[in-house]
């Protein structure tokens, strides 16, 4: 390949020259891949950046023309380049103050994703999520362009991306549509890697994977931790691995996104007993992945009630909620519906805390036809 743009190609080696210092970028053939492919390419439709002290936050957009625009391209950092679904940084100006829905991820997480996945020449690459092909162009220059197939939900971040991957010389079978289930065709891949966070590895992704071999996927909840997984497929149709740590985050894909909380339930009503735990328990990353895991579907908010503030944890699907209220210097839960959020959030922290609070490293994936499980070394009495 042929970059097409000259004048990046001293910022391509300083960003592999990073990105190799800091261990991210491990073997030659990926050190190659990131110094011939100029991400600026997958960028000319522009970005959005942060608005200095915005609150909540807004963004403005940067364009090719504007000043720094091609050393930007080359920070190690996420970029966002759609808002809301639609919008892009072409369609605005000035600020808007709406949730990002795409993005260039930053390097140091691209590249370290494709280090971990464990290619060798001749494997068949399913990505699922194309966003906007910077990663894609990577596994084309390592393995081949026949060796790729990229799946993304939205057609014109697809549309955007093969133009993209093109202007480099690239041509892989790009697929719209959803990337949870797999490719139409159902070849055995030799590799799948997920550049959307997941709440549980969908099945069709183990159907679609040959035995031996391997599955790379954040996964994630809606109270928002999530773990970089890495597993292999079993002869027998599973799949079983374990995470390989650094706090990974990724956008959740869009079918797996939380419903809208509508209207909360009565807060007066339900259960009240004093809390073990309070919600500062959950501003710690892997005691809230341990939360997750014991109630995956809840979403948390914070409210303000006659002075007072509540943390409320809802599971919207299931109809179970649990409010927790300071009283005195304790903590107090009150819980409504069919289930006991909080009472399960406080099981799983306690035996994850008698078992010497493990890192997310030592927790075990497992998934079946029956669903995904997750699990960490137990201690015996």
């Amino acid at each position: 390949m042929t970059p097409t743009t000259g004048d990046s190609a001293h910022l391509r080696r300083e960003l592999a020259d990073s990105l190799a210092e800091r261990g991210f970028l491990r073997t030659d053939p990926w050190r190659k891949a990131v110094e011939a492919v100029p991400r600026e390419e997958f960028l000319r439709g522009g970005f959005f950046d942060v608005v200095p002290g915005s609150v909540p936050t807004a963004w403005c957009p940067v364009m090719p023309d504007t000043p720094g625009w091609l050393e930007q391209c080359y920070r190690d950092e996420s970029l966002v380049t759609q808002i809301a679904g639609t919008i892009v940084p072409s369609d605005l100006r000035g600020e808007i103050m709406r949730t990002p829905t795409s993005s260039s991820t930053m390097p140091n997480l691209v590249v370290r994703m494709w280090e971990d996945l464990q290619v060798e020449d001749g494997h068949w690459v399913l990505e699922a999520g194309t966003g906007t092909g910077y990663s894609t162009a990577l596994g084309c220059h390592r393995l081949g362009e026949d060796q790729i197939v990229s799946v993304e939900v939205d057609p014109e971040v697809s549309a955007r991306a093969g133009i993209s991957l093109g202007a480099c010389g690239f041509f892989p079978e790009l697929v719209v549509g959803d990337a949870l289930a797999g490719h139409a065709d159902g070849r055995p891949f030799d590799r799948i890697i997920a550049t959307c966070g997941v709440l549980t590895i969908p099945p069709a992704w183990i159907e679609q994977t040959r035995p031996g071999g391997i599955i790379l996927a954040t996964v994630c909840g809606w109270l928002y931790s999530s773990e970089l997984a890495r597993l292999t497929v079993r002869e027998d149709g599973t799949a079983v691995g374990r995470f390989l740590g650094g706090q990974i985050s990724f956008m959740l894909a869009r079918p797996q996104l939380p419903p809208p909380l509508g209207m909360l339930p009565d807060l007066n009503t339900g259960d009240e007993r004093g809390a073990a735990h309070g919600p500062d328990v959950l501003s710690d990353w892997t005691a809230r992945f341990v939360a997750q895991i014991a109630a995956p579907r809840a979403q948390r908010i914070t409210l303000t009630v006659d002075g007072q503030e509540q943390h409320v944890i809802v599971d919207v699907e299931a109809g179970a909620w649990a409010s927790l209220t300071r009283d005195g210097d304790k903590w107090a839960v009150r819980q409504g519906g069919p289930a006991r959020i909080w009472d399960d959030i406080e099981e799983h922290l306690t035996w994850w805390r008698t078992d010497g609070s493990p890192r997310p490293e030592a927790f075990e994936v497992t998934v079946t036809p029956e669903g995904q499980t997750i699990t960490w070394p137990r201690r015996t009495a």
